[in-house]
């Protein structure tokens, strides 16, 4: 989904829009999954990265201006824990119990009209 909204800096509110979001690119060189006795499924990634295009515009009182942006996501690590239960028609079902992720670097790419 597209983002836009307003922030307040100094004087006056910077409006923004990002759209056109797209993932170009993911790479996971490092992923596990360990089952938990009695709890569930532990899945582990370690060191991904994920490159983003998107097309961008800013307003504020003084000027405008838009373009396309690149961003890249590198040194990505989540730990997701997953419970395993069964329904009633015996069906297995997950459910998200817990989930940590970091990222080590981000890497905004700006290209505009100015």
């Amino acid at each position: 989904p597209d983002l836009s909204g307003h922030e307040k800096y100094g004087l006056g509110n910077v409006k923004y829009n990002i759209s056109g979001i797209h993932i170009t690119a993911v790479e996971i060189p490092s992923a596990s999954i360990s089952l938990i006795p009695g709890t569930g499924i532990k899945l582990v990634i370690g060191n991904a990265s994920l490159t983003i295009n998107t097309n961008w515009n800013i307003r504020t009182w003084m000027f405008k201006d838009s373009g396309r942006s690149t961003v890249y996501i590198s040194k990505v690590f989540v730990t997701a824990i997953f419970s395993t239960t069964l329904d009633h028609t015996g069906h297995t079902s997950l459910a998200l119990t817990s989930c940590r992720t970091t990222s080590g670097a981000i890497d905004i790419k700006l290209n505009g009209k100015s």
